[in-house]
């Protein structure tokens, strides 16, 4: 690059990259089990992880809703938005230790939910956290599936 001119190859090869970077199929979902030890309850059965930038930045993002029992984890994640989304969801945020920080309830769709001394937070399906009664101070385990 001299006299801040680019080559045509040298132009080519930024934008095969760049191209490429849109051309990457997703990862495919890594599953893990979310239960509640201190009410004896599992909150997800088939609970996504998201731990990529890819999976942390799409979410739940173009899905219709989610089934009972399932849910996403994100990590590490101190705060979520509902913008563009079509559905509410419950938030369970989590320290490092898996410990509840804190819990949202029907989070509907256009909002902003944060918890500062979160490491993680696992997006339900909205009535989950009521009906599993969790709550801070609640130790959650996190399996992966085989």
């Amino acid at each position: 690059m001299e006299n801040n001119v680019v080559t045509e190859a040298k132009a080519r090869s930024i934008l095969q990259r760049v191209a490429g970077l849109f051309r990457r199929t997703p990862p495919a979902p890594k599953l893990a089990t979310a239960y509640n030890e201190t009410r004896g309850k599992h909150l997800a059965t088939h609970l996504e992880v998201a731990d990529t930038a890819y999976t942390r930045r799409k979410g739940l993002l173009g899905r219709d809703g989610l089934a009972p029992g399932s849910g996403l984890w994100i990590f590490p994640c101190e705060s979520v938005h509902t913008f563009a989304m079509r559905f509410a969801i419950d938030l369970v945020y989590l320290d490092r230790h898996c410990v509840v920080k804190k819990v949202r309830s029907s989070v509907p769709p256009g909002r902003l939910s944060a918890c500062f001394t979160a490491r993680s937070v696992i997006e339900l399906p909205a009535g989950t956290v009521e009906a599993t009664g969790t709550m801070a101070g609640d130790r959650i385990s996190i399996e992966a599936n085989s």
